[in-house]
């Protein structure tokens, strides 16, 4: 494996400074969040930013996925709205899209996407077929480009575990759709040993995301504040022989991003390398 970071805790750097600065510390992957600062689908200038970037990504040797967990990108006003749940949900499958070309664009691993909130008072039958009805558009649309989705269970989200993602699975089944493994989120959601998960799950997993947690309470935290043990994680990724991207997420870190980088990088490197 690969040690990785995501440009949402890097809010206030444009995307080829967060990537000189990651690459600078050491790291080797780069999970690209798309946002207003980052390969904007919406800018004059997108064409350009991306064969930057992916001049930049060959530059400097990095990996990398593509991240879709903006907060504010598609709605000013709602958090990550439209989504995969939302009545109607075109504008989220069409950025979904995008980023599936940007990722066949930059050779990117995978695409990161997670299923949404479910908002309206509906049966969880009638929002697990909505679910997959757009889930269905993007795999076949990443399908056809060469792309691998990595779909993300999220707390307090509409699938916010693996059960819900092994539920979905039976609905939509696809070599090209596999999973992102927040491990922090398998501690808040009370999956643990998150070893064992990570067993269950080996040949599901595309992307990982690290970081600290307090069990029952989704925040992402700094290595040393929570409640997280890491080694046995390290170990279990290595023993599944996980060779893609492990990527730091510590979106809220943005104020202090190149110190929260390096420390994350002198916590996590050790690891690796035992």
């Amino acid at each position: 494996m690969i040690l990785g970071y995501n440009t949402n805790g890097f809010a206030n750097h444009d995307a080829l400074s967060a990537i000189k600065l990651l690459a600078g510390i050491g790291y080797q992957s780069v999970a690209i969040t798309v946002d207003h600062h980052c390969l904007n689908p919406f800018s004059d200038s997108v064409s350009r930013q991306i064969k930057s970037v992916k001049n930049l990504l060959q530059e400097y040797g990095l990996s990398s996925v593509i991240e879709t967990g903006a907060r504010f990108l598609l709605d000013p006003a709602e958090k990550h709205e439209p989504t995969l749940m939302s009545a109607n949900p075109k504008k989220r499958i069409d950025f979904y899209k995008y980023c599936v070309d940007v990722a066949a664009e930059l050779g990117s691993n995978c695409v990161s996407i997670w299923s949404g909130i479910l908002r309206e008072d509906v049966s969880d039958e009638v929002a697990l077929e909505r679910l997959a009805r757009g889930l269905e558009s993007v795999v076949q649309y990443a399908d056809g480009a060469g792309v691998i989705i990595g779909f993300e269970p999220e707390p307090g989200m509409f699938i916010d575990s693996t059960s819900g993602f092994t539920r979905l699975k039976q609905w939509v089944n696809s070599p090209c759709l596999k999973m992102t493994m927040d491990v922090g989120h398998l501690y808040c959601m009370h999956e643990m040993p998150i070893a064992d998960y990570l067993h269950r799950f080996a040949d599901d997993i595309i992307n990982v995301h690290i970081e600290d947690m307090r069990a029952g309470i989704h925040e992402h935290l700094m290595f040393g504040e929570g409640e997280m043990s890491f080694p046995p994680i390290i170990e279990a990724l290595g023993s599944i022989e996980f060779d893609g991207g492990l990527h730091v997420e510590l979106s809220r870190h943005s104020h202090d991003a190149p110190r929260a980088a390096r420390k994350a990088y002198e916590f996590l490197q050790p690891l690796l390398v035992h």
